[in-house]
């Protein structure tokens, strides 16, 4: 375990935290939030000895090993697979079986394992520090944003391989999902403090939610007494008679503490401009083909429709050509063969975080955001829906940083009206919050979305197709991701030859039909059990709590007349008291049907297309 105590840090005049203190206990899996800027990756550079706080301490037991993965490349072996196993224990440099389970979990195949690691490009040179970190076996795990460079296959092996890690865990992602079906707890970094509990994102943030909200009416209230107070002592200040009441009031004033009002945090709060289009199909794609040496086929004879109000996510493992293609259907680049058919009203916004090369260094934010074909009040407007406030659009596009640049890219695509919208991995470099506004914003637009993601919330959440770059080739996918990972899943995760054919994938027998069946019918018993019997209870309550009501009323009827004013006020409260009561439930009952009916909906339709 670690112990952190009243730590302080800031940079120049920007408090990062104040003060702060909590423990990693043993086998603690911790997820660390946060806004970007806010100390998350500094935090981890001082647990690690890179960075030094301003004051306070961090204790940690003697012996006691930290694995943590840096961006610096250094490589000193001429293969991956050496290379990897410098990161074995001493005692264990013989173990090769281990970093090779650790490699081909992360992407790297047998033939990859021998070649140099120079030769592989910087994410999956990350992949090859990650690799030595994790079989190195340290007594903590800190992690910072691991998925930014995994592929959706590589961040399932790593989820499913931190879930059965026996030791402390300190993870920093944007992908919401990953950290909550990895972590058994949640710190947040919030306003200079940290707050730490058992349990998920959800969880902390409705808990600081509710601080906030609890804070700003104990606020208001001591405002509103204080004026009170104030008004009082003006008043009666000159009475003689009252000089002791008027005197005492001024010392508990003198007393009383001054609630600051909470400063207002930022968050992406924006919406994707809707151009409108009436037609049924915006484009329609006919025997797509390219490659870039002529030989090899990134993409081969592929035929798609894409309707006007589609959620189609490219998938599959990195460098299969996912991106490639969404620059072949936004036009950015031309195919070798077979036709893209677009309508004459079709109006894209294409995002991509390579853009940001396109970006001038010399412009200010406002200015760039107006490049896109708008004027200077609405580029301020959507500048400061990214954050960019105020004076701080004025900011040259040279001094921002990765994170800030991707907002101007989005900023640029807000700035023209779209019917459709070509994403690559948006979510990069966004914090979980500006992810959360992102999936909403994808969600309300009207249009059709192509997208390229390797966070499965998003595609559980937005996608009702697929394209798959998997085995030797790529398909169309229609249906949930669920039904995609029950139906086919995915090569790697069930051992399969890359070669073996999609005619082999898509043909499920009787018994594959049964067992999927039954673990759909499992699975909806499963999760409808605990809503139907909560449902049940709170009807039972609502029924008890209104027939206490019923005789609580007859009392107050008998009561007029015979009982004291005393009494009736006391009946009154508790009828008051009664119906507060029965509402709550009622809100809550109502919730529970509607959640109740969504699931019910959501298992119909599975269990309908696997009869299809």
């Amino acid at each position: 375990m670690i112990i952190v105590n009243n730590l302080s840090k800031s940079f120049g005049s920007q408090e990062i935290f104040d003060d702060i203190s909590f423990n990693v206990n043993p086998g603690e899996k911790i997820g660390l939030v946060g806004r970007n800027g806010h100390g998350k990756t500094t935090l981890l550079r001082i647990i690690t000895g890179e960075d030094h706080p301003d004051s306070g301490e961090i204790v940690i037991p003697k012996n006691y090993t930290i694995g943590y993965v840096t961006q610096h490349i250094h490589f000193t072996e001429s293969t991956v697979i050496a290379e990897a196993c410098m990161g074995l224990p001493e005692e264990h440099r013989d173990d090769k079986w281990k970093a090779e389970k650790i490699l081909s979990g992360l992407g790297y195949s047998a033939e990859e394992m021998q070649m140099s690691p120079n030769r592989f490009s910087g994410g999956f040179q990350v992949r090859l520090n990650l690799a030595k970190v994790l079989v190195s076996e340290p007594d903590m795990l800190l992690l910072d944003e691991p998925t930014n460079y995994l592929d959706i296959i590589s961040i399932r092996w790593l989820e499913s391989f931190l879930r059965q890690w026996k030791g402390e865990l300190i993870l920093v992602t944007h992908d919401r999902s990953f950290m909550d079906n990895v972590t058994t707890h949640t710190i947040g970094i919030h306003r200079q403090k940290v707050r730490k509990l058992e349990g998920s994102t959800d969880k902390l943030y409705d808990q600081i939610l509710k601080e906030e909200e609890i804070y700003e009416k104990t606020r208001i209230n001591d405002e509103k007494k204080r004026k009170e107070v104030e008004l009082f002592i003006t008043r009666f200040r000159a009475k003689a008679r009252l000089a002791g009441m008027v005197q005492s009031r001024v010392k508990a004033l003198e007393k009383q503490q001054n609630l600051d009002k909470l400063e207002k945090i930022k968050d992406l709060d924006f919406s994707f401009s809707y151009k409108p289009f009436n037609a049924k199909s915006l484009m329609t794609v006919e025997g797509l083909t390219f490659s870039y040496d002529k030989v090899h086929d990134i993409v081969k004879n592929l035929s798609l429709s894409v309707r006007s109000d589609d959620r189609i996510c490219v998938i599959g493992k990195n460098g299969r050509g996912k991106t490639t293609l969404l620059r072949l259907l936004s036009g950015d680049l031309k195919a070798d063969s077979g036709t893209i058919i677009t309508h004459p009203n079709m109006c894209s916004g294409y995002f991509a975080q390579t853009n940001v090369i396109n970006l001038n260094e010399n412009l200010t934010i406002e200015e760039e955001i107006m490049s896109a074909g708008c004027d200077k009040q609405p580029a301020r407007n959507i500048a400061g829906a990214m954050m960019f406030e105020g004076d701080d659009a004025l900011k040259k596009i040279s001094v921002l940083s990765g994170g800030e640049k991707n907002r101007v890219l989005l900023g640029k695509i807000l700035a023209a009206p779209s019917n459709i919208l070509f994403l690559d991995e948006p979510t990069n470099h966004l914090d979980m919050e500006s992810c959360d506004a992102l999936v909403a914003a994808v969600d309300s637009f009207p249009g059709a979305v192509i997208m390229v993601t390797h966070n499965e919330m998003f595609l559980h959440t937005l996608a009702n197709r697929f394209i798959v770059f998997q085995g030797s080739g790529v398909t169309v996918f229609e249906g949930s991701y669920q039904y995609f990972l029950d139906k086919i899943g995915w090569e790697e995760e069930a051992g399969l030859q890359q070669g073996k054919s999609s005619d082999a994938k898509e043909s499920i027998n009787k018994k594959d039909m049964r067992k999927l069946r039954s673990d759909i019918i499992t699975r909806r018993s499963k999760e409808l059990k605990p809503l139907e019997e909560r449902t049940q209870k709170v009807e039972t309550l609502i029924s008890e709590k209104e027939t206490l009501l019923e005789k609580k009323n007859n009392e107050m009827i008998e009561a007029a007349g015979v009982k004291t004013g005393r009494e009736i006020e006391s009946l009154s409260k508790e009828i008051h008291t009664l119906q507060r009561e029965i509402e709550t439930l009622f809100d809550e009952y109502e919730k529970l049907h509607n959640e109740l009916d969504e699931k019910k909906n959501y298992f119909e339709s599975e269990l309908k297309k696997l009869e299809e």
